[in-house]
């Protein structure tokens, strides 16, 4: 049965960060140099997050969505997704990744039981895509776009951060491939996390703007639905798309909070009931103390509890204890 927080959500949903660890330094989200990277034995080890992700499953969650930093940056994380598929009640097992590693592994992703991917990409222009990232190559992602739809792992979601004066040029570009190319592009307003987290706004692009752009180039939208997801994105078609689909994910202008169905995991076993707060929840310290699955039942109803109501952006409220590489986003 799906636990409900203080506010009637049911809670289904918990996204599990298992590195803090990334191969690109995305210029809104990671610092050039890196963050000061923690010990591995800070880290949950596979078994303890299957041993999480188990409990969770007991109240309730069902949607599991493994993150970074890179996901595929830790090695075995074909196998930390047999060991997730497997545990009874997880019924949609994803990941969101910068697919620069993932022409090599969709494959066996897919046959240990990953379902789908999201594929974060927020340029088309391989100089610009050296800019955005500091590093990695366009025709690596491009490759690990085109692996996992061989390897089934779709619907292929597309995420594209837009920023102003850096890529909101490319807004409608992106938007052409979900006709010509049967993407599934989802745009997504920039949040106060990450490199700078005293961000101003400088850069900060609306949702409406982004479908303004969009209409007025190709047309008219009508909404549109995918079968699976988990998230807030609203979807819908240009004309003549017969399968890709636009979305749109706006955190800041039109928040989402009033059917939050998720909780986080960091790397370092830290449970957040909100991606927009700094509260935290030790759960690395429960295993190691030896605490059977009651205390970390517990422990998650404890985090879905305290889940809060909303997050407070537009009151110039935002979380700085982590960077989003640290958090999974």
């Amino acid at each position: 049965m799906t636990s409900l927080d203080s506010f009637g959500r049911p809670i289904n949903y918990l996204r599990v960060s298992i590195t803090d660890r990334c191969n690109l330094r995305c210029i809104y989200c990671m610092p050039p140099d890196g963050i000061q990277q923690r010990q591995m034995s800070e880290m949950l080890t596979f078994e303890e997050i299957e041993t999480v992700v188990r409990a969770a499953a007991e109240l309730g969650i069902s949607k599991v969505r493994l993150t970074g930093g890179e996901p595929l940056a830790r090695l075995g994380t074909v196998d930390l997704v047999a060991m997730l598929a497997r545990i009874p009640g997880v019924d949609d097992l994803s990941m969101t990744t910068n697919a620069t590693l993932l022409a090599d592994k969709a494959s066996a992703l897919a046959a240990a039981g990953l379902k789908r991917v999201n594929i974060s990409l927020d340029t088309l222009d391989p100089e610009r895509f050296k800019t955005v990232t500091l590093r990695g190559s366009l025709d690596a992602v491009l490759d690990g776009i085109q692996a996992a739809k061989d390897a089934g792992l779709n619907p292929v979601k597309i995420n594209m951060v837009v920023v102003r004066g850096l890529n909101d040029d490319e807004v409608v570009p992106f938007a052409r491939l979900s006709v010509e190319e049967g993407w599934h592009v989802r745009y997504i307003e920039m949040m106060p996390i990450g490199a700078n987290p005293s961000w101003n706004g400088d850069g900060y692009v609306s949702i409406q703007d982004i479908q303004a752009q969009i209409v007025a180039a190709l047309g008219p939208l009508r909404p549109a639905s995918l079968k699976v997801g988990n998230g807030p994105a609203r979807y819908f078609r240009v004309e003549g798309a017969e399968e890709g689909t636009i979305g749109f994910i706006s955190p800041v202008t039109e928040h989402f909070c009033h059917h939050c169905n998720r909780l986080r995991l960091t790397a370092d076993g830290r449970l957040r009931p909100c991606l927009l707060s700094d509260v935290e929840l030790d759960v690395r310290s429960l295993l190691r103390d030896g605490a059977g699955p009651e205390a970390l039942h517990d422990l998650i109803r404890q985090a879905i509890q305290v889940k809060p109501h909303r997050h407070h952006l537009d009151e110039c409220a935002a979380p700085h204890g982590r960077s989003m590489s640290e958090i999974g986003g």
